[in-house]
Parts: C-alpha cells; sequence; structure tokens
C-alpha cells in the first residue's frame, strides 16, 4: 500500500564525489519527479553508475546535498531499491529469493509467499518458482531481481545497466517488466549505454560528460537533435563508450 506521502522530488544540490584529487561527479544539481522515466546516458566514465548509487545512498557526497522530499520509514520496506547489471541472488529457490526480501521488509509473514508468487507471476517466472536460483538464465536471473524489488512495491527504481550482459530476447522481456512497473507506478532511474533502449524506455534523458550534467531533455529531442556538441559527439560516436 502506498503510504500518504511520496519520497519524491529527490533534489540534488552541487554534489560532488571526489576520489583524492579527481572529481567523478563534478558539480551535478538537479531534481528527480515522479511519472517521467529518467535515463542517464554518457560516455565510458562520465560517472552514470556513480551518480546513481549517490541518488540510492550507497555513497555519500564529499560535499553538496542529496534530499529526498520525505525520509524512509523505519521498520518498514524501503520505498527506493536499485537493480545491477549482475543481480546478487541467494543459493535459494526463485521463490525463497522472493519471500526473503519480503521477511527482511518486516512484511507479515502469512502474506510473504501470495506476494512472492503474485511478483513472479508479474515476471514470467512463476513456473520457476521452486528452481534454484542460480541455475536460471541470465535474463531469468534478472527478471527474478525485479520480481524481489517489485514484491516490495517501491516508488523510487534505480537500474544501473540491467541488460547489458543479455542477448537481444532477455532485453526484450527484462525491458517489458520495467515498462510494467513503470506502468505500476514506480518511477524508473535508468542508466544504460544503449541508445537503443534510452529512446525505448526513456522519456528523458539526463547526459553526464566528465562528472558533468551537460544536458537533460526529452528523450526524442536529445536522440534527434542534442543541444551541447558534447552530446553530439557522443551520439556520432566520437566520444568512448
Amino acid at each position: 500500500m502506498r503510504v500518504p506521502f511520496s519520497l519524491l522530488p529527490l533534489r540534488l544540490a552541487d554534489v560532488v564525489f571526489a576520489v583524492g584529487p579527481r572529481r567523478i561527479i563534478d558539480g551535478v544539481s538537479l531534481q528527480l519527479d515522479g511519472g517521467q522515466r529518467t535515463v542517464i546516458v554518457g560516455p565510458n566514465g562520465a560517472g552514470k553508475s556513480v551518480l546513481l548509487r549517490l541518488c540510492h545512498g550507497l555513497l555519500m557526497p564529499t560535499s553538496g546535498t542529496i534530499e529526498w522530499n520525505a525520509p524512509e520509514l523505519t521498520g518498514g520496506p524501503r520505498r527506493q531499491a536499485m537493480v545491477f547489471q549482475r543481480p546478487v541472488l541467494l543459493r535459494r529457490s526463485a521463490l525463497a529469493n522472493v519471500i526473503y526480501a519480503l521477511k527482511l521488509a518486516n512484511v507479515p509473514p502469512a502474506q510473504r509467499e501470495e506476494r512472492a508468487l503474485e511478483a513472479l507471476r508479474k515476471v514470467g517466472l512463476e513456473e520457476f518458482a521452486g528452481h534454484s536460483a542460480r541455475v536460471l538464465s541470465g535474463g531469468e536471473q534478472q527478471r527474478l531481481a525485479l520480481a524481489r524489488v517489485w514484491a516490495l512495491q517501491p516508488e523510487v527504481l534505480f537500474l544501473d545497466e540491467p541488460t547489458a550482459s543479455l542477448d537481444p530476447g532477455a532485453t526484450h522481456e527484462v525491458e517489458r517488466v520495467i515498462g510494467a512497473m513503470h506502468a505500476a507506478g514506480t518511477k524508473i532511474v535508468l542508466v544504460t549505454h544503449n541508445l537503443g533502449q534510452a529512446s525505448r524506455l526513456g522519456d528523458e534523458i539526463l547526459f553526464l560528460h566528465q562528472g558533468r550534467l551537460v544536458e537533460r531533455a526529452p528523450a526524442d529531442r536529445f536522440l534527434k537533435r542534442p543541444a551541447s556538441p558534447e552530446a553530439a559527439k557522443f551520439l556520432e560516436g566520437e566520444l568512448p563508450w
């Protein structure tokens, strides 16, 4: 059940993340609101994954502020979640993986199995409920990671290259699940190197270059008429991916 107040917007003000003298994120300010699917693109080393981890709270900024509209509730499921390129799964069945996430979120025991099975059904894995998570294919494992998150009904989902190592068929299935989660009301923030995926899943594009937010635009406009010379070079393949 949704709580009556929203985590969003998420506000970043002059955020810097530095390792020694190097600024991996260099003075980024932005606001993420609900509704739109936000896709982050940029060349290798631009800071995309680091920015995602800062937003999720896995990293703390060297300077600047990152603030949600409302705090997380204590004693319940986190209302923001993250799925990585390579999911970390337990040596248990697919169903047990989802049930364990619900247990950590203090979902009442009587509700866990039903909710877990429903999440597996939504991602097309209900028939694999009793299978070991470790024997699933790469695409199935990624869908299991999404089922584990979806069972918790997050308001915001951060995704870091979720299909980078998958074949086209598995990529299609993962994108289908991401689209369904968005349609169910979850805010999607996605890092990808795949411009086709950015076009399919993005409503707006954030373009990072050398740790700076160089451009923010609707996806169609960015992909057809980038406003910055750096983005134009990136789309033309002149910057390393």
